[in-house]
C-alpha cells in the first residue's frame, strides 16, 4: 500500500505525518497547526487540508476526532464546535482532500497504536488507555479487541465531568503543581478501576512526555500503570492504521 497519512485533531492543535505502518512510527517529522477558534467544521477541514498538503500526500488519510464517531459520523463534540454533532465527517474530509478518508475517535486511535506497537503490545485481558489533554479520552480493549467510543472522561466525578477536574488542561487552568494534580488523577483512576478492573492502564496524551513528573506520585493499585510508548504520536499512528485497515 502507498504511504498512509495520519491526522490527529485535538482541541488545541491539529498535527499529522506520513506513518510507517510496519514500524509503528512516523515516516517524517510531524507538521502541526493550531486548532482554529471557533473550531467549526469548515475551519477544521481547511486546517487539515493544510497539514496534508504540507507533505504533498496522495493516498489514504486517517483522521482522529475528539468525540464519538460511528460509521464516519461525529455524534458528540465536547472540545470542538457543536456544529460537528451529526456531521458526516468522513464525507467532508474525503471531498475536501479528494482522497480516501477514515475518521475514528481520537483515544481509540491512540489505543490501537499502543496495543499494537506500544505499552499494550502482547497484553491480554482488559487494557485501558487514557489520554490526558484538553479533555480525557479513553480506549478500552478486551483481549486486544476495541470497545469503541467509551468516552470515560465524561464519567461524573464530584458532580461534574471527570475531565473538568483531572485533565491536563484542568491542571493548567487551576495552576496545580504536579503533586496536586496527581491527587486528582488518582481519584479518577480509582473510579475507572472500580468500574472496569483493568489489568493495565496506559497514560497517554500530550502530558505523557512528562510522565516522570507525575506517574511516580500516583498510588500503587491493582492495575499496572504505564506511560504511552508512542507518547503524543499515538493518535497519528492509530489514525493511519485505521485508514489502512479500511482500505484493505
Amino acid at each position: 500500500m502507498a504511504t498512509v497519512f495520519g491526522v490527529d485533531i485535538g482541541g488545541s492543535g491539529i498535527k499529522g505525518a506520513p506513518v510507517d505502518l510496519a514500524g509503528g512510527g512516523l515516516a517524517e517529522e510531524r507538521f502541526k497547526v493550531l486548532t482554529p477558534q471557533p473550531s467549526s467544521p469548515n475551519a477544521v477541514v481547511e486546517a487539515v487540508v493544510e497539514v496534508v498538503r504540507h507533505f504533498g500526500h496522495q493516498g489514504p488519510v486517517g483522521l482522529t476526532f475528539p468525540g464519538v464517531v460511528v460509521r464516519g459520523r461525529t455524534r458528540t463534540a465536547a472540545n470542538v464546535d457543536k456544529d460537528w454533532i451529526g456531521m458526516d465527517a468522513e464525507g467532508l474530509f474525503r471531498e475536501a482532500l479528494d482522497l480516501p478518508a477514515t475518521v475514528v475517535n481520537d483515544a481509540d486511535a491512540a489505543g490501537i497504536a499502543e496495543v499494537t506497537h506500544g505499552a499494550g503490545r502482547g497484553r491480554g485481558g482488559t487494557v485501558l488507555l487514557l489520554t490526558f489533554g484538553t479533555g480525557i479520552g479513553s480506549a478500552l480493549f478486551v483481549d486486544g479487541a476495541l470497545v469503541p467510543n467509551t468516552e470515560l472522561g465524561h464519567l461524573e466525578l464530584r458532580g461534574k465531568d471527570a475531565e473538568r477536574r483531572a485533565s491536563s488542561a484542568a491542571r493548567e487552568r487551576h495552576g496545580l503543581s504536579w503533586a496536586e494534580w496527581a491527587v486528582r488523577v488518582d481519584e479518577y483512576l480509582d473510579l475507572v478501576e472500580m468500574l472496569f478492573s483493568p489489568q493495565l492502564m496506559i497514560i497517554g496524551g500530550g502530558v505523557s512526555r512528562k510522565h516522570e513528573k507525575f506517574l511516580p506520585l500516583l498510588r500503587k493499585r491493582d492495575a499496572e500503570v504505564l506511560p504511552a510508548e508512542l507518547r503524543n504520536n499515538a493518535g497519528i499512528v492509530g489514525a493511519a492504521m485505521a485508514a489502512a485497515a479500511h482500505a484493505a
